[in-house]
């Protein structure tokens, strides 16, 4: 209940953008965590992601919470598009974590279009400096609303945080558009 609490205050709250703590041209953590596509389990490993093309790995606090619907919903839209330009989509989550799986195939979250990965107590977020924190104060074991574009070489291209879930899928898609063209010269 006083997670659930924290969350919703956590959603309430204006939030403002700033650039995320893992700067451009850092080297992204590698990471392996259990994962959900379209309802079922398998292990997502970011390296094997990564010799496929750019990844856009994204955090959000909690599974079913209006903000983390419609972040997820909106990536789910734009997949395609990401697609197409060589990029696959990993959300990340240390919220309602036993709810992934129904999570990962609703049609008013991910749509079955891209994998949802549990992080319990927020351990990889933390090593992306992507812990929730809301007006200065930290939320234990919460991740953040925290986008990445990680280049195939594992590079940081794209960082980009902010509570409110809107712009999340443009400013990544933005990224990944501006690498793919760099790659065209």
């Amino acid at each position: 209940m006083l997670r659930s609490t924290l969350i919703a205050a956590a959603f309430a709250l204006a939030a403002s953008p700033a650039a995320a703590k893992l700067a451009p041209g850092a080297q992204a953590p590698d990471f392996s965590a259990p994962a959900y596509l379209a309802g079922s389990p398998f292990t997502y490993k970011l390296a094997d992601n990564l010799k496929k093309g750019p990844v856009v790995l994204y955090f959000f606090p909690s599974a079913y919470t209006a903000g983390c619907n419609l972040e997820a919903y909106l990536f789910s839209e734009a997949v395609d598009e990401f697609r197409a330009l060589g990029a696959t989509v990993i959300g990340v989550t240390s919220g309602k974590t036993e709810r992934l799986a129904e999570f990962s195939k609703d049609t008013k979250s991910c749509g079955g279009k891209f994998p949802v990965a549990s992080d319990p107590g927020a351990a990889i977020a933390k090593r992306y400096d992507a812990p929730l924190t809301v007006k200065g104060m930290a939320m234990p074991g919460l991740s953040g609303r925290v986008s990445y574009v990680i280049a195939p070489d594992g590079k940081v291209l794209h960082a980009y945080e902010n509570l409110d879930a809107n712009d999340h899928v443009n400013q990544t898609l933005t990224a990944v558009k501006a690498w793919k063209a760099g790659r065209a010269k």
